[in-house]
């Protein structure tokens, strides 16, 4: 189940749409849906979560929390409103396509990818590509 939380006053009017399309991208990675939370934040719950959870004092887009058992995807994915929104300015795209490259980042981090290495970076990039493509044919 994938399930969509509000520490902000943002919301997204799709998420059936988001909810079906994150099931087709875990399905084409041989992976099966399990409890998946989305809890969108601002920057300040974010950063306080980084700092008690990770050591880090810095601003982050999203930090993810794997609870997998096997080959079923479970966990929970902390998204900042704010730097999507910064995001989508710096690479000059709709809020909404930062969103679901965020959204589907998690994800893919749930299904073993990494973004530590170059290496593992443009695997992770070209995944993401691929699975925002699967967004557009879909719906």
């Amino acid at each position: 189940m994938i399930n969509f939380f509000y520490e902000t006053d943002f919301k997204l009017d799709n998420e059936e749409t988001l909810s079906s399309w994150i099931n087709q991208v875990i399905l084409s990675e041989n992976k099966s849906e399990g409890e998946i939370n989305f809890i969108l934040c601002d920057d300040d719950y974010l950063l306080k979560i980084n700092q008690d959870f990770l050591n880090h004092d810095t601003y982050t887009d999203i930090i993810s929390f794997d609870n997998g058992m096997g080959n079923q995807l479970n966990g929970d994915i902390f998204i900042s409103i704010e730097r999507v929104r910064e995001n989508a300015i710096d690479f000059s795209v709709s809020v909404d396509e930062e969103m679901r490259r965020v959204l589907i980042h998690g994800v893919l981090h749930f299904c073993g990818y990494k973004d530590k290495t170059e290496d593992e970076k443009n695997l992770m990039g070209l995944k993401e590509n691929e699975k925002l493509l699967m967004f557009h044919v879909e719906h």
